[in-house]
Formats: C-alpha cells, structure tokens, sequence
C-alpha cells in the first residue's frame, strides 16, 4: 500500500488527569507544547478538548480560541480538529467554538451509551451542529460510536446536511459501546464503501486496545488515531511518557506495513481541506 496514512492526535480529552499519568497536557501551554512535540513525531490532525485550572472539562470559547492562536503558530499547517463531545457542555455549549472557524470538528451523530451514563445527541442538536459547522465551513469528523452512526452519517450526507466528502472514524472499546472487535470492524469499512463511496474512514481503540485497533486500520488502508486522550499506557506496566511516544508508535506501525505517514499537506489533499502556509 501506498497511500499515506493520516495519524490524529487526540491530546487530553475530558477524562485523562494528571493522577493518571502527568503527562497528559492541562493547560494551553501544555497542550501546544504537546502538540508540537506529536505534530513533528507524524500526526497531522490535532483533536483538541479544552480543560479548566482543576482539570475538569470546559467549552469556553476563550480557551478554544487561545488554543488554536497558539496552534497555528508552533504547528503550522497541522488540521486542528475541536471536540463538540458532551462531557464538555450541555446542548448548544457544545458548539459555541465552532465560530472560531477550526478546519474541523467532531460531530456524533446518534446516542449511544457510556460507562455510567448515556451519550446523548437528539436529532435536532445534531442538525443545529451539523448546520453551524456549514456555515463556518468546519468539516465534520463523525464519530461512530455505533453501526446506525455510519447509516446516518451516510443519510444527512445525500441529504446535504453533510455536505462533501465524509470522514468517518469508527470509536471502539468504550465501555458499554462497540467494544473492539475485528469482525465489525471489517463491516464498518464494507459499510462505509457500501453506503458513502468515496469517503475516508479511520478508528480510534480506547485504552489497552489502542494498539490494536492503530494496526486494524493502518493494515487496511485507512487512517488512525491514537493519544493520551483514549490511553494513557504503552503497555500493561509502563506509562506512555508523551503523545509522541503514542504517534511515534503508529508511525512504526505504518512503516511495518510500507504505508508512508502523511504529511500535513497531503493530509488536506486527501480531506479537501485548503491549504495553509507553512
């Protein structure tokens, strides 16, 4: 296979303390330094929460647009990528960065549960999320927490809510999801190329299934994810000492496979994502 592998970064979540591991990065400067440091290792894509000074998860737009000034400066050219997730707000709070104009965002497009409660995303905070990033031109990540995900995402895509092409990364290993399994996951690709032609897909594990699921999709010929965010470990006994340890480690994967680690440029191309300056 030839075709570049795109590696995101997923740096810190709403979960991850610095009690599970310190270096998961808190505050702005952490993050961009963090960044930094993962963006020269190979990531390409930058999926970004925001925390508060006591580490629980925020939405303010201010930090948001803190992040992404300092992002653009240390990591030009790299696909900054805001979550809309719900641990971070309620309802709309969920988009109110989405003005800033990040060149995507995540959107999941159906409920589903999670370790002690339900993940809630109703139809009509999905399509006023869906609406806001059309008019910013913020493209869609959607995250597929479940096969239904892929049929709406697919759904709102012909019917313009969507617009464009779809990327659609397949999440497994939550607890009380779709935990990960190789079985479904070669039927979420078929899925995706049965329902949406064309579009890109890449999968993220959760936790010890990190590695695993970085190899499914690298193997495969679609794009990853890995970061601090859905793990903190290398393995059972050791701690992941960065971000970039965990890219690094994707990108080892993509040269096992003789698939060439995509630069930001060719990232964009392969997103239709415009072109930045370095």
């Amino acid at each position: 296979m030839t075709k570049p592998c795109i590696i995101c970064v997923a740096i810190t979540g709403s979960l991850p303390k610095k009690a599970n591991n310190p270096a998961v990065p808190i505050t702005i400067a952490e993050q961009v330094e963090s960044t930094q440091e993962a963006f020269e290792a190979g990531a390409t894509i930058v999926h970004a929460h925001v925390r508060n000074d006591d580490e629980t998860p925020s939405s303010d737009p201010d930090k948001f647009a803190r992040l992404k000034e300092e992002l653009e400066k240390h990591c030009p050219g790299m696909i900054i990528q805001f979550s809309t997730g719900g641990r971070s707000g309620a309802g709309r709070e969920r988009g109110g960065m989405l003005p800033l104009k990040p060149d995507m965002a995540s959107l999941s497009v159906g409920s589903n549960n999670f370790p002690t409660r339900v993940y809630e995303n109703p139809p009509d905070l999905v399509d006023w999320l869906a609406s806001e990033m059309r008019t910013y031109h913020v493209k869609p990540e959607i995250e597929a927490f479940d096969l239904s995900h892929i049929h709406q995402a697919a759904a709102m895509n012909r019917d313009g809510r969507i617009p464009g092409k779809l990327y659609i990364q397949f999440v497994m290993g939550v607890k009380n999801a779709m935990p990960a399994d190789r079985d479904v996951f070669d039927y979420y690709i078929r899925t995706v190329e049965r329902l949406a032609p064309g579009a890109e897909w890449c999968a993220a594990g959760v936790g010890a299934q990190q590695l695993t699921v970085n190899e499914w999709c690298i193997s495969s010929g679609g794009h990853t994810r890995t970061g601090l965010e859905d793990n903190v470990r290398l393995d059972r006994d050791t701690l992941a000492p960065s971000n970039a340890a965990l890219v690094r480690r994707a990108a080892n994967l993509c040269e096992k496979y003789e698939r060439p680690v995509a630069t930001w440029q060719q990232a964009r191309e392969i997103l239709n994502l415009p072109l930045k300056a370095a």
